[in-house]
């Protein structure tokens, strides 16, 4: 069965938890069981050394007590913890014992040294019991055994032991549900992002989990899932509009080419009349044709990430071809192109990305370039890098679109120049191919002035 998060914390809570009661319920009847014991023992190392002072002779015989003195003994001790005395030999017969011993005697244990303190029995119950060797004048004549009930003591320590085993899981118990309780407060937050989660769709991204109070690990949480809902929503925002200004810029031409064709079955027309609609159709289907191009590449982008085919790549080369594919545009406009390279230039890149940045960037600046203007694209090397340069004197873009113009399908200006063709993907192509291939993309820019774009690549030490 799988446990509820509230109920883990809890369940490790009390692991934790109860190891360490174990430890300290664990010392604390080692320390009440090793001072019972050193408190036996050293009643036993006494009452050793009291009898060893008692033994005496008279009339050439050896007196170890008297009656008296062992009635008095006996009347004098305390119930608790008798104490038995028990005298012997050197053969180990009894000569005297104490006589709350009545019939009964106490053991010599051979494999006991002298003076060691152990546990045995007398009768089933519990004693320690002490040997000594018994000497008169440095003569060894006999053995002292001593001996004191622990029933009492083991009642004691059984009933603590006892105690300690009930309390143990009712203990453990009390902190389950404590921790329980706690635990349960402390997740409060992890709840509200379930509750908001199940309320967030893809037509209501507007809610947000609300942040605890207390900025710890959870906060942290919270406000990085409302980061990433931000960004999911920015997403999807600009997947909408995408989706809507693509369907726009596909319907406009489609619709241009069927009202032509419509118009021209209304009626007969001449040869000339049908050339003339026929390459302004072709020219939409051109148009189209770039549009659907620019759409799969930026769909590319969008779906996954690019795969890179890195290569050497000779720039001058790139620019040339560039400039050689719309040489018709440049011829028909007249515009003077200068292309300045001051050395053989070579980065380590993806061929096909670099050139759909250079054909984007340059077709621009020949689109927006009026008649009879001029077009510089300089190429050098600073330090580490090359930097690349296309500068026009076209028509400029306002300040305040230089920043929008990044966006698809936005087009400064587009009203007040209708005679200029475009699909608005051009830079938004080439900002997020620049990101792509980690190249220095900058453009600036002044009303009627003209346009500068300037491109800086890490150079490719290994040149042909």
């Amino acid at each position: 069965m799988q446990l509820s998060f509230k109920n883990r914390i809890a369940l490790n809570y009390i692991i934790t938890t109860g190891l360490l009661i174990l430890v300290v319920f664990s010392a604390t009847y080692s320390i009440v069981k090793f001072t019972v014991y050193k408190h036996i023992d050293e009643n036993l190392m006494i009452e050793i050394q009291d009898h060893l002072k008692e033994i005496k002779v008279e009339n050439k015989k050896v007196i170890l007590m008297d009656a008296e003195e062992w009635e008095e003994r006996e009347h004098n001790s305390v119930d608790v913890n008798p104490v038995f005395v028990q005298f012997l030999d050197l053969n180990k017969k009894i000569i005297e014992k104490s006589p709350n011993l009545k019939n009964e005697k106490l053991v010599f244990h051979e494999s006991k040294d002298h003076y060691e303190l152990f546990d045995t029995k007398l009768l089933g119950n519990k004693i320690r019991q002490i040997q000594v060797p018994l000497h008169l004048k440095s003569k060894k004549i006999g053995y002292l055994i001593i001996a004191m009930s622990l029933s009492d003591s083991a009642k004691v320590l059984k009933n603590l032991l006892d105690t300690l085993l009930i309390s143990f899981p009712i203990i453990l118990v009390l902190l389950f549900l404590i921790a329980r309780f706690f635990a349960g407060r402390s997740i409060k937050p992890i709840n509200a992002i379930i509750n908001t989660s199940k309320v967030i769709t893809k037509d209501n991204l507007k809610t947000r989990i609300p942040l605890p109070k207390s900025r710890d690990e959870l906060y942290t949480l919270s406000k990085t899932i409302n980061s990433l809902l931000n960004r999911i929503e920015d997403a999807i925002e600009r997947e909408k509009q995408f989706t809507s200004d693509a369907s726009h810029e596909l319907r406009t031409p489609l619709t241009v080419i069927k009202g032509t064709l419509e118009v021209l079955i209304r009626k007969p027309r001449d040869n000339k009349e049908y050339e003339e609609k026929i390459n302004y159709c072709i020219n939409e289907v051109d148009h189209l044709n770039t549009l659907v191009d620019q759409l799969l590449l930026m769909a590319r982008f969008e779906n996954q990430h690019h795969n890179i085919n890195t290569e050497s790549v000779y720039l001058n080369s790139l620019i040339l071809d560039v400039l050689n594919l719309n040489s018709e545009k440049i011829s028909t406009k007249n515009i003077d192109v200068k292309f300045d390279a001051v050395a053989d230039c070579y980065i380590q890149s993806d061929n096909f990305l670099v050139i759909t940045i250079l054909r984007n960037i340059i077709s621009n600046a020949i689109k927006y370039t009026n008649n009879g203007g001029h077009i510089l694209i300089f190429l050098l090397k600073q330090n580490d890098s090359i930097v690349c340069k296309i500068k026009d004197d076209g028509i400029g873009i306002a300040k305040g679109d230089l920043e929008a113009i990044l966006n698809p399908f936005f087009r400064s200006n587009s009203t007040d120049h209708p005679e200029i063709k475009g699909t608005g993907l051009g830079l938004s192509i080439v900002k997020r191919t620049t990101e792509l291939l980690n190249i220095k993309f900058k453009i600036e820019s002044k009303l009627d002035v003209g346009t500068t774009v300037t491109l800086t690549f890490n150079e490719n030490k290994k040149t042909l």
